[in-house]
């Protein structure tokens, strides 16, 4: 008998608008994937089946209780998912918005490559966030302002180990070094590996609040680490770096001659362009527990 009636009529606005309900509600799963969020929201779905029983059932204290606490829910809901909302706005206000030049950004950003390599070959720590569509004022504020121009000497003379400004993150906006020595929010992520200190943890919070990019130099193995939308790429090239780095700027960065250590035993960072050879600067290994503090 059911199949025997008619199939309702569907127009172009029907399928659009189930479309669109389908759009939203794959996009709304891949953004709560693989997040704390996700766990959250199985908790919701478990208190509106909670709710949907108690009516069923005609359990009368249950429903008395969920109906006086679901005025609140969506003011809980706001709070509790604050960070998922933050970034999906974030990330639908950046597709929405006409596409900005990036050219002298991706100009200078090769300086972060080669001061990368020198740190790397150092062992020297270091954490430069890259700023990108969602402005990084809070953080700049934390931390000491420069408003400087974007150079390889400037980066090696920041974290430089005497130097005053080398703890904490270098924050960069298109072309210049907006501040040094900023506070970054720290990475409650539970999946992350336990080697990850204070450094990475650092690296990736930021990129899980913004949309900016982190690079990190590890202090204990000098290996090269980039942080994107709250995940990690350890052990990266230096030309893996450029090559990730022009991707994401959607600009290709020209190789260059990279500065190779100089096995001289001498200390101290020379004064030459940074195409020149850098010698490379002796220090001695901290313990696990000291360099788990300053990663």
């Amino acid at each position: 008998m059911h199949l025997s009636m008619p199939w309702p009529h569907l127009s172009l606005i029907s399928v659009a608008d189930i479309l669109l309900v389908a759009f939203i509600i794959y996009q709304l799963l891949a953004l709560i994937k693989g997040t704390r969020a996700a766990l959250m929201l199985i908790g919701v779905a478990i208190l509106a089946l909670a709710f949907y029983l108690s009516r069923v059932g005609e359990l009368a204290t249950l429903n008395w209780l969920v109906s006086r606490l679901l005025p609140y829910a969506a003011f809980a809901l706001i709070v509790v998912f604050a960070p998922e909302i933050r970034q999906a706005l974030a990330r639908l206000g950046r597709r929405l918005a006409l596409s900005r030049s990036r050219s002298s950004e991706a100009d200078a950003y090769d300086d972060i490559v080669l001061a990368a390599n020198l740190f790397s070959q150092n062992q020297t720590g270091a954490l430069i966030v890259i700023e990108r569509e969602i402005g990084l004022r809070t953080y700049i504020e934390s931390g000491v302002p420069l408003d400087a121009h974007l150079s390889y000497d400037l980066l090696a003379t920041i974290f430089r180990p005497s130097a005053p400004l080398h703890d904490g993150a270098v924050i960069v906006q298109k072309d210049r070094v907006a501040a040094a020595a900023c506070f970054l929010p720290l990475s409650m992520n539970p999946v992350l590996s336990t080697q990850l200190g204070t450094r990475h943890r650092a690296g990736i919070g930021v990129t899980e609040e913004t949309d900016a990019i982190a690079v990190i130099v590890s202090e204990e193995t000098g290996q090269i680490s980039l942080a994107i939308g709250g995940h990690i790429e350890r052990d990266l090239t230096v030309e893996q770096l450029r090559e990730r780095l022009g991707r994401l700027l959607r600009r290709y960065v020209p190789p260059s001659t990279l500065p190779t250590a100089i096995a001289n035993g001498s200390e101290g960072w020379e004064s030459a362009g940074p195409e020149d050879s850098r010698p490379s600067m002796s220090r001695a290994n901290d313990s696990r527990s000291e360099a788990d503090s300053h990663e």
